[in-house]
């Protein structure tokens, strides 16, 4: 009875691990296919799951049940959208088809030319659609979404760039950064904020709030957002409920009806951006168009929800540090040489573990909130109707929530010697551009204190110095940099006038009121 009891248990394992085949049963995507995925990502980048592997697992995946070992994969950003949408498709009985051959790299000031495409074909009986995925993910990354987003070649892309405008930036949109990262976007709110999540060199998966932190791009690079081309199967044939055979035809730019370029050459002759007759960077334009126009700007509002997800940040990269701690990368000899690209590297463990381009957007995203809030502060001083405040004091108010702000993001750190070290959000805002994004320094260097009980040797301290510009950079492609004083955001609000020149307080009254 127990070997007919164990052997019931293994035929049942393997009944379970053997996933459905893929069966296509429609020749395309319909909005309904395209808003489902949209909820699929929605439900994926809400669930706070932390890699591809955990997400696929996760409860707001409804599929997980039937998978078998195909839930044990682990993808890095690049792949992470094939991945997803090629599961939806494999789920949901949809066609699928993607760019598998370009000639080209991830880096470079030149587009990637197309050279082949494959197909999600059933020749009878359905396809083994975890084999067909885990195929798909060998041949795409980053220089795959390299790809002239003005072109219409031979053999098109498997992307699009969209305009920008209400639902067409929406849940599964891709951001692509040419310096070879990618993220999926998960919510788009009310007021045009773009919420993505994005996987990395570790597996980890993070999420963020789109701006300058993925830079911008000449459209022939393809940077930016990117919606998926929609395409057809055409020429198959029905057999037992599924279409067999028949080839892949995708639309041409031309026959998209929100294809556009805005994104890359304004929306203006002189190559800026206007809404509704104002003038706006490329971000803000963006979150405005985006919403509809029913942005408006609550700085105190905006500084809360930007610390946010800034905190988000931190965590992710403490948690990428931790990593290099727990597998003894710190305290490993530096090797003979840095990486001559320290963003890409065949480097096992430099690829793993060192920091540089998440450094990098992370310094990018804390120089644009400067820059932002001392926008607002300047447009408030100036009452721009965008700017909505109903506070009695500004400085105060923003002071107030920054400080909070700042202690409620606390990252604590384990020092060299095991000791508890707390940094506030301010604290790292002043510490971004010695942070080392080298794997092998120590943790205090990583979080970019003044080396104190540090037991880095002088040969880790000589490769600490010579990384220190690309300490400062916050743009790999351009070479752009920074410094402190472009991250003191206390320090901006400290300086801003107590009150604006046209707030007045009254003979005998307490409040202030506002002149007309």
């Amino acid at each position: 009875m127990r070997a007919l009891l164990a052997a019931l248990i293994l035929i049942a394992g393997c009944a379970s691990a053997q996933a459905a085949p893929w069966r296509i049963t429609k020749d395309h995507w319909d909005a309904a296919d395209e808003a489902g995925y949209g909820a699929f990502i929605t439900a994926l980048g809400d669930s706070g799951c932390s890699s591809s592997q955990s997400c696929l697992r996760d409860p707001a995946n409804p599929w997980r049940g039937g998978d078998g070992r195909f839930l044990d994969i682990d993808v890095d950003c690049a792949k992470l959208p094939y991945l997803l949408r090629a599961y939806y498709a494999w789920k949901n009985g949809l066609p699928f088809s993607y760019v598998d051959g370009v000639a080209g790299s991830r880096f470079g000031h030149s587009s990637n030319r197309i050279v082949s495409r494959a197909g999600m074909i059933d020749h009878g009986g359905g396809i083994d659609g975890a084999a067909a995925i885990r195929t798909l993910l060998d041949n795409v990354y980053s220089g795959t979404f390299r790809i002239d987003a003005a072109g219409d070649g031979a053999i098109p892309a498997d992307f699009y760039s969209p305009a920008l405008q209400p639902g067409s930036i929406r849940p599964g949109t891709v951001i692509y950064d040419t310096n070879a990262h990618v993220g999926i976007v998960y919510r788009v709110d009310g007021s045009g904020r773009i919420y993505y999540m994005d996987a990395h060199p570790d597996f980890t998966i993070s999420r963020s709030v789109y701006g300058p932190q993925f830079g911008q791009s000449p459209p022939s690079l393809g940077g930016g957002l990117k919606n998926w081309r929609p395409l057809q199967l055409q020429n198959a044939h029905w057999e037992n409920g599924a279409l067999v055979g028949g080839h892949y035809v995708l639309a041409r730019n031309s026959q998209i009806a929100d294809f556009s370029l805005v994104q890359y050459f304004g929306t203006e002759r002189d190559g800026t951006w206007r809404y509704k007759g104002a003038r706006l960077g490329y971000y803000e334009y963006a979150r405005v168009a985006v919403s509809g126009g029913k942005t408006d700007f609550n700085p105190v509002y905006e500084l809360q929800a930007t610390m946010g997800t800034l905190c988000n940040d931190l965590n992710d990269r403490a948690q990428a540090v931790n990593q290099a701690v727990a597998n003894g990368i710190t305290a490993k000899l530096h090797p003979s040489a840095i990486p001559a690209n320290i963003y890409s590297s065949n480097d096992g463990e430099w690829e793993a573990y060192a920091t540089p381009a998440r450094d990098a957007r992370l310094r990018a995203a804390f120089v644009a909130f400067r820059q932002e809030l001392g926008k607002m502060i300047g447009q408030w001083l100036n009452r721009d109707t965008r700017v909505v405040y109903d506070g009695l004091d500004l400085k105060r108010d923003l002071l107030a929530a920054y400080d909070r702000e700042s202690a409620a993001c606390a990252i604590t750190i384990l020092s060299s010697d095991k000791r508890p070290v707390t940094l506030t959000f301010d604290d790292i805002s002043h510490r971004l551009f010695d942070m080392s994004f080298d794997p092998y320094n120590c943790v205090e260097l990583r979080w970019g204190g003044d080396g104190m009980g540090c037991p880095d040797q002088s040969g880790k301290r000589r490769y600490y110095a010579m990384e220190a510009q690309a300490r400062r950079v916050i743009d790999p492609d351009t070479g752009a940099v920074a410094g402190p004083a472009d991250t003191d955001i206390r320090g901006l609000i400290l300086s801003m006038p107590a009150r604006a020149p046209w707030v007045q307080r009254m003979p005998g009254d307490t409040r202030q009121s506002l002149l007309p």
